[in-house]
């Protein structure tokens, strides 16, 4: 991943500044994201990629580019932070969530609890991890393979 600066724009002893993202993949991919930073944080103003972005990678570009763009600001760890210039914020875009054994069986609890209300469990593990619906499912499929939840379907 690179990151450079395209421009800075300040009025009024406040900075905008715009960066040219790049992150490359091994199996050939590119992303270019042109990302503005101001004191209210960073938005994403141009995005084009190669081969497409699905919805869900789309979603999470922004926690892509966040740590390098702070770096490139001086907000990143252990930069001085002198006051001047942009300042990424901190931020984490999804609840903490437990890894293993004890990840799964929460999902499994959030996954009846929303069952037993009627409402669409999927959708409850979503709300409660901050996963893509696809990432829920997974975790999901997890918790099944882990006995947590019952089988989807009987085996012949």
């Amino acid at each position: 991943m690179s990151v450079w600066p395209a421009w800075e724009v300040r009025e009024h002893g406040i900075a905008t500044s715009w960066f040219n993202v790049r992150l490359g993949f091994g199996d050939g991919a590119r992303v270019d994201v042109l990302a503005v930073v101001s004191g209210a944080g960073v938005s994403v103003e141009d995005v084009q990629a190669r081969p497409p972005l699905s919805l869900d990678d789309l979603a999470v570009l922004a926690e892509w580019i966040e740590g390098p763009l702070s770096d490139a600001c001086g907000a990143g760890p252990g930069s001085a932070g002198s006051g001047e210039g942009p300042h990424v914020p901190p931020r984490r875009a999804r609840p903490a969530w437990p890894r293993g054994t004890e990840g799964r069986r929460l999902v499994a609890e959030e996954y009846r609890a929303a069952q037993e209300e009627g409402a669409d469990p999927v959708f409850a593990v979503m709300r409660a991890t901050g996963h893509s619906r696809r990432r829920a499912l997974r975790l999901i499929a997890g918790a099944r393979d882990a006995g947590f939840l019952t089988p989807r379907h009987v085996r012949r």
